[in-house]
């Protein structure tokens, strides 16, 4: 579990754009602009496309490929994932280990990107779990204040930082094909803030992300870390726009206790859950209830194997916003006697 110390960018550095799952530049042009405009505007970076960031229905050469070549230019400083998808799981596994190896860089991706993760993990090589191109550069109206502080952490600071809870947060989304929504702000709610069980102090090392990537890393036989080295692991997890049931849910952390994992990790952190989407509007009562079936479900899933590693749900990671960009392989200290979690960044 040697990691490699990545550069840290400087304004003026050059960011590749990739699509490694769907193509969302190719779809809504619109948005796509905005959010470069943004990487420029709030960051002082310059985005650099790829042959297939948009290209829709790119295949898993080609965009292989993109990711092979953005690794390789030794001009391009970090890699953002456009947006996630269903498919990394097809070729994510067959990439060639050494141009990443040999040329280390932040990658910034989740949902879908947790395949990509996985990988760079397995190779020694952390990078960030959180700040896709069109969800969080791309928000609507403005980037979160909240969102953009995390992501300037993982970008261009090193050291330890607190995490902590937001005040308010949104999984309400716009409809991305109607321009005149760009500039309208998207409605907050009050966020009930962290869910803390377990009284242990602990540190390790992050490994996890969607739990439906995972659970597709699990069933088709993917490499993920070994259970020795799941005693260093700090374990996150965090659901989709798909809106999985509290059964699904269930089985996908019975499977990680049957495996030994949920046994060795040293701690566990759980994202706040999406509980709305286009298809799936619930209201306020709908959603409370969901993300409460969904966080006693997975506490109870969780202490079946495991009576006394630190859980802590609701966090700010994940399909919902503001965000919080999570260090994927970095050290994450909990401290429960105080309630407070710090990542190095």
């Amino acid at each position: 579990m040697n990691f490699r110390n990545l550069t840290k960018l400087h304004i003026g550095d050059k960011v590749a754009i990739v699509s490694p799952s769907f193509a969302a530049p190719g779809k809504w042009p619109h948005l796509y602009n905005l959010a470069l405009q943004r990487v420029r505007d709030v960051f002082g970076l310059e985005p650099v496309e790829f042959s297939a960031t948009s290209k829709i229905g790119a295949s898993a050469e080609e965009r292989s490929k993109d990711l092979i070549d953005s690794f390789n230019r030794s001009d391009i400083k970090a890699v953002i994932a456009s947006l996630g998808g269903d498919d990394q799981i097809t070729y994510i596994k067959d990439l060639p280990p050494e141009p990443f190896i040999n040329n280390p860089k932040p990658f910034f991706g989740f949902s879908d990107n947790t395949h990509f993760a996985n990988f760079l993990w397995l190779n020694g090589i952390p990078s960030f779990y959180g700040a896709s191109l069109f969800t969080q550069f791309g928000m609507q109206k403005r980037m979160d204040e909240y969102t953009v502080e995390y992501l300037k952490y993982a970008l261009f600071n090193s050291g330890e930082f607190e995490l902590r809870p937001s005040n308010i947060y949104n999984d309400i989304g716009l409809p991305w094909d109607n321009v005149s929504m760009l500039n309208q702000a998207r409605i907050y709610e009050k966020n009930e803030g962290w869910y803390w069980n377990g009284d242990k102090d602990t540190e390790g090392v992050t490994w996890g992300g969607c739990l439906e990537s995972i659970d597709e890393l699990l069933r088709h036989g993917v490499s993920i870390p070994t259970l020795d080295e799941f005693e260093n692991i700090v374990l996150f997890t965090e659901t989709s726009e798909e809106i999985p049931s509290s059964d699904y849910v269930a089985r996908v952390y019975r499977a990680l206790g049957e495996r030994g994992i949920l046994k060795k990790v040293r701690g566990v952190l759980v994202g706040r859950p999406k509980a709305w989407e286009f298809d799936k509007q619930k209201s306020s009562e709908e959603k409370a209830k969901y993300k409460k079936e969904q966080r006693d479900t997975t506490l109870a899933i969780i202490r079946k194997y495991n009576h006394t590693v630190p859980v802590i749900q609701n966090m700010d990671f994940g399909h919902t916003d503001p965000q919080i960009c999570l260090p994927y392989g970095g050290k994450v200290r909990i401290v429960s006697s105080e309630k407070r979690i710090f990542a190095e960044f």
